[in-house]
């Protein structure tokens, strides 16, 4: 298991620890480095713990020859990798089917114990990482002094927001932002664009709807989609090709590092095998349930015929720990991958554990840490210091400093 830590500021006084659990399930410790300003201000004092969970970064790998730096692509697999990986996978099935969110659980709770020291001890996770701190607390539990959940997951087993609704939810969620003008205006671009005018050719993949669906998880871009379907409608391709370029430069500042890239074998595996519950779904019926959508998400499609050896569910699926320590949930109103609705529904399960306080960012999106970090440092550090903690924030007045 690789962990990197670091330590607090120069010049101040160390007074605990905060350990980061990414989100994914592939994602790396290296998704919270382009946050360190962010963590220090709302962790003042504390050192940050990173680690890579089991199948990701530079811990072991499901597939070690093909996700390691010295590969074709480094982490991330070229082309021609994928097929000895998933050879590799079915060879030993046993060693892949170690790959669970349980056995990451007992890993993230051995590394707490063996390498805490003095102070409080704080958990945080951000998306997956919620899910995983939930099952660490059930399964291995630990002594902390506070638990953050950043887009906390739905109860497990609640298909109404598993990953074969993403496209629904990023739907609804893209409704939600725009006015009733606006979605009259995005519905005629995507017809639109049905016709392949030859902006099509510059927008990722050549499609419209996914573009828009992924320009959801970023408040800022997000705020250009009303304006930008306005133009595609005259054929005016500047904003697509500067929020084309924006979208990519964003992406590789919060993902630089060699350490960053994702395991999408490992977000294959765990998907299928526990956040999935529609295993005989098909790409045609994902196709049908997205035929009216104005946005959709590219996740329904990892959950049709997984080309892995998928695990079967533990005694653990869908329970609780017997208690929580005082908790914090972040959730934004505009989440297109944690849904508020999902959030509240996990949240009434989990309120009678322990001291659990939810606020929420108005107009938020995932992941807050990254996309409302002045609405994060402000509910964390409150509730890090033991005072009071906002019961909402909102984006646009945090960020004016109102």
């Amino acid at each position: 298991m690789f962990v990197r830590r670091f330590p607090v500021a120069e010049g101040r006084t160390r007074r605990g620890e905060v350990w980061l659990v990414a989100g994914g399930p592939g994602e790396t410790g290296a998704s919270f480095y382009s946050a360190l300003h962010t963590l220090r201000r709302a962790f003042p004092d504390y050192e940050l713990m990173m680690p890579d969970h089991r199948g990701t970064g530079y811990s072991t790998k499901l597939c070690p020859e093909q996700e390691s730096l010295e590969s074709a692509s480094g982490l991330d697999l070229a082309d021609e990798e994928w097929g000895p990986c998933i050879g590799a996978m079915y060879a030993n099935a046993a060693r892949t089917q170690a790959f669970t969110i349980t056995h990451a659980a007992q890993d993230l709770s051995r590394l707490i114990r063996s390498h805490r020291g003095e102070g409080p001890v704080l958990l945080y996770g951000v998306s997956y990482g919620t899910q995983l701190a939930l099952r660490m607390l059930q399964v291995a539990p630990v002594e902390l002094d506070g638990l953050i959940l950043d887009g906390l997951v739905p109860p497990e087993g609640a298909l109404k927001w598993e990953i074969s609704q993403r496209t629904r939810i990023a739907d609804e969620i893209g409704r939600a932002f725009l006015t009733p003008a606006q979605t009259r205006t995005v519905a005629r671009l995507v017809a639109y664009a049905g016709d392949k005018p030859a902006w099509l050719e510059q927008v990722p993949g050549q499609d419209i709807r996914s573009f828009m669906g992924r320009l959801l998880n970023f408040p800022e871009l997000r705020s250009r989609i009303p304006e930008m379907a306005e133009a595609l409608l005259r054929d005016d391709t500047t904003l697509l090709g500067r929020t084309v370029d924006d979208l990519g430069a964003l992406r590789r500042t919060l993902y630089p590092f060699p350490q960053s890239p994702s395991s999408m074998p490992l977000v294959m595996l765990i998907t299928g095998s526990e956040n999935n519950s529609r295993p005989d779904l098909t790409k045609a019926q994902v196709e049908e349930e997205a035929e009216h959508a104005l946005f959709t998400s590219p996740l329904p499609g990892l959950a049709v015929s997984p080309p892995v050896p998928l695990y079967a569910r533990d005694a653990t699926f869908g329970k609780l720990p017997a208690r929580l320590p005082r908790t914090l949930v972040l959730q934004g109103t505009l989440d297109p991958a944690t849904p508020l609705e999902g959030a509240r529904a996990h949240l009434a399960m989990l309120a009678p554990l322990g001291d659990v306080k939810l606020t929420t960012v108005v107009d938020g999106a995932h992941g807050l840490v990254l996309t409302a970090q002045d609405c994060f440092v402000q509910a964390v550090s409150a509730f890090v210091s033991s005072a009071s903690v906002p019961g909402t924030c909102s984006l646009h007045e945090a960020r004016d400093g109102s």
